[in-house]
């Protein structure tokens, strides 16, 4: 049987996704600590308007208002009895806006980490990840999702009950982990490292590679570290617009649609096939990204030079994986470890 997904990059060298979540349901008025899963039921309009968004500016996948819809996350506001209801409305509500777009959108359930760590360390076992992961894994089913989509995840362990939940629910998947400490995630995974697990997984995800972060070049450097390894595996690249800041009261993400652009295109050159934007990433950012991959032609992989020059300097000196001689290594300068303003 074939997926969505795999249909359409079989036709196409890449696939725009969506950008962020967050940033525009709190422009919308979601107010801080409130969970937005809640809003698949309480403002459904609002979260159709999310997914519009997304698909009028060119995306061919967006993700559904689902990161948070676990147990575990739900039970901070007393709403852990209502997974599978919101991950089907978030994923059926998704499936109205893709079905009326006359084209083919592919609705990716979106799967974040359960928000507690795995055992040993913590008190998150396997099999519990697993269940909560499956429970949330039907309901996007069953509101229509094509694939699940875990993302932001730290964990390697974590990651694979995501890929044994997803096996349960006969749902293909994809997933990135977030690298933001140095080129690792926040539990010491390099990009290697991820490349390596998702060869060894029983149940293999469609594409993997790597969400938010510090920034956009330092993503880039970690999708040009998955490629390194030789994977055959699709790569997604999904980087924040820019560093966020505080401006009167609210968080900005000075990334421009402009500056998305250049990081679109490079993503497609250091190996990316799935390419879109995570925080602060609006329609404008969007619709530059589509025309900028329609309009420039493919170039060789960048240099850690040209990412820097462009994008803004790297936040650490290393990305993790230059004890295996697979990580490249930025140039050093005085711009190094800033991002541009202007960014």
């Amino acid at each position: 049987m074939t997926d969505a997904l795999s249909d359409l990059l079989a036709t196409r060298d890449w696939v725009l996704a969506d950008g962020a979540t967050g940033t525009t349901l709190f422009n919308m008025g979601l107010s801080s600590g409130d969970a937005p899963e809640l809003w698949n039921a309480d403002a459904p309009e609002k979260i159709r308007a999310l997914y519009s968004g997304a698909v009028e500016a060119g995306s061919d996948l967006f993700l559904s208002n689902t990161f948070g819809a676990n147990a575990s996350r739900l039970k901070l506001h007393g709403a852990q009895s209502r997974v599978q209801e919101l991950n089907r409305l978030g994923a059926a509500l998704g499936r109205d806006v893709a079905d009326a777009s006359g084209r083919k959108v592919i609705v990716a359930g979106s799967v974040g980490p359960t928000g507690e760590i795995m055992a040993p360390m913590g008190s998150l076992t396997h099999e519990i990840a697993v269940e909560m992961f499956h429970e949330q894994a039907e309901g996007l089913k069953a509101g229509g999702a094509d694939l699940l989509w875990v993302e932001t995840i730290s964990a390697p362990e974590e990651y694979r009950a995501a890929a044994e939940a997803a096996a349960r629910a006969q749902m293909p998947w994809c997933g990135t982990m977030s690298f933001d400490t140095a080129g690792r995630t926040m539990m010491g995974v390099t990009s290697s490292d991820l490349a390596q697990m998702v060869g060894r997984l029983a149940n293999p995800p469609l594409a993997f590679g790597a969400n938010c972060g510090v920034g956009a070049s330092d993503l880039l450097r970690t999708v040009l570290g998955f490629a390194a390894t030789g994977t055959r595996l699709p790569i997604i690249a999904k980087g924040n617009a820019g560093i966020p800041k505080y401006v009167d009261g609210h968080i900005h993400y000075d990334g421009t649609p402009d500056l998305m652009a250049e990081y679109a295109v490079l993503a497609r050159d250091s190996g990316a096939r799935i390419i879109g934007g995570c925080c602060g990433t609006q329609p404008a950012h969007l619709r530059a990204m589509r025309a900028a991959l329609e309009t420039r032609a493919p170039g060789p992989p960048p240099t850690l030079a040209l990412i820097e020059g462009t994008l803004g300097g790297f936040s650490s000196a290393r990305d993790g994986t230059e004890a295996d001689g697979s990580g490249p290594q930025p140039r050093r300068g005085r711009n190094a470890g800033r991002r541009r303003r202007d960014g």
